[in-house]
């Protein structure tokens, strides 16, 4: 344990301040605070554990250490200041690697309670877990937080062995079954590919500023960028679009779009985007925050220069189209006829109580369903001072579909 460093047989306030010392700084304060006090607690009546995490994190990984470990809840998700998260990706983020993608983490050989074990005790301590980066080199993208990121080069152990603490049981194995194909994805329904498979619209702070550019069909790769150059087929110029009424802010921000961003269409409708600019851009993205964990619509994800990642998918965009409308139609009849007084209760009156619960899945509507297939990217995380929004047509032409096939609701159809 490093010189200074608190021991388990210290006060709760003593170690959480110690530990805060070496975050990332990738989290808040307070959410940070919230997760490693909640840890220590947790720790504190496994004191050998709590001496463990203390040794790993105030001396970065120097030395090999036991497994840290909590009890695994019932979806493996962890919540604090009231999110949810997996716990290793919690404190792995908080410890080392603060732009970490959760399907980055993969357990040390030497990790007896790693959370893919599937143990009814999960390690969370960060130096058994390595990050492992895709094939192609670049990383996943990463979670959007205020501050800049440091990215610390990651320290590999030799392979050691502990012993399983008594008690610890892991989950009991399915009988083996014989060897069957995988299934085939889902097919979307058949219709004509559209003439253009995206419009892109560029803004400043709230206004549009010039002519949506579409892109045809037969160009899947499209580069928007700030230079001057007529646009046109391949290319969206932003540097070449005059407005009257640009703010500083605005002139600030489009001198940072510099070679910009490509956009290529893959497959029958999924979007992989690459950053060409020498900054990050900052991208709203379903799929992405799908792929972080988060709540759609909750968070803008920061892209690095150079990063090539994936950040639309036709088939769970479908997917979500079809549960959001099938339940805000099922939500809005259930309202009427319970504001009609058909559906009985316990404590409604008239059916008003049941209405009133339903009211936030029948206020879903039609434009809820197209952020869908919307994606927004910004060149700066402040103000949105310029940005662009790409419409995804063969996404809302499946919304169409979605909508014409639906079965007519009573009274009124979906808004």
């Amino acid at each position: 344990m490093s010189l200074g460093a608190p021991t388990s047989s210290d006060a709760c306030l003593s170690i959480v301040h110690s530990l805060m010392c070496h975050r990332q700084g990738g989290e808040n304060e307070t959410f940070a605070k919230r997760a490693i006090e909640s840890l220590v607690k947790k720790l504190k009546e496994k004191k050998d554990e709590l001496d463990s995490l203390i040794a790993a994190i105030t001396t970065n990984g120097a030395h090999p250490s036991k497994c840290v470990t909590i009890q695994r809840t019932l979806d493996g998700r962890l919540q604090v200041a009231g999110r949810k998260g997996f716990p290793h990706v919690i404190y792995a983020r908080l410890w080392r690697w603060p732009d970490l993608h959760k399907n980055e983490l993969k357990h040390a050989k030497f990790c007896r309670f790693a959370f893919d074990l599937k143990y009814d005790s999960v390690c969370v301590n960060p130096y058994h877990y390595e990050r492992v980066v895709p094939p192609n080199g670049l990383r996943c993208p990463p979670r959007p937080a205020p501050p800049a990121r440091l990215v610390k080069e990651e320290f590999v152990h030799a392979c050691v062995q502990m012993e399983v603490p008594h008690g610890a049981k892991r989950a009991p194995r399915p009988p083996a079954e014989p060897y069957r194909p995988p299934l085939p994805p889902p097919t979307l329904p058949e219709s004509p590919r559209p003439e253009f498979w995206c419009s892109i619209a560029y803004f400043e702070m709230d206004v549009q500023v010039g002519e949506i550019f579409k892109v045809p069909s037969n160009c899947p790769v499209v580069i928007v960028d700030g230079y001057v150059d007529p646009s046109g087929g391949d290319r969206f110029c932003l540097g070449q679009l005059s407005n009257v009424h640009r703010t500083d802010a605005s002139e600030r921000a489009r001198l940072h779009i510099g070679k910009g961003v490509q956009l290529e269409c893959r497959g029958e409708g999924d979007v992989w985007m690459r950053c060409l600019s020498d900054h990050a851009v900052f991208v709203q993205s379903y799929y992405l925050d799908r792929e972080a964990g988060r709540a759609p619509g909750d968070a803008v994800h920061k892209i690095y220069p150079g990063a090539y990642i994936k950040v639309f998918d036709l088939r769970q965009c479908h997917r979500q189209m079809q549960q959001q409308a099938a339940t805000a139609q099922a939500a809005a009849a259930a309202q009427a006829a319970a504001v009609a007084g058909t559906i009985p209760g316990p404590g409604s009156v008239g059916g008003i109580a049941p209405a009133v619960g339903l009211s936030a899945a029948a206020g879903i509507g039609v434009d809820d369903l197209r952020r869908l297939c919307i994606l927004r990217l910004s060149f700066s995380i402040k103000h949105t001072p310029c940005w662009i929004e790409v419409h995804l047509h063969r996404a809302l032409q499946l919304l169409d579909e979605v909508l014409h096939t639906m079965p007519a609701a009573e009274p009124g159809p979906l808004r």
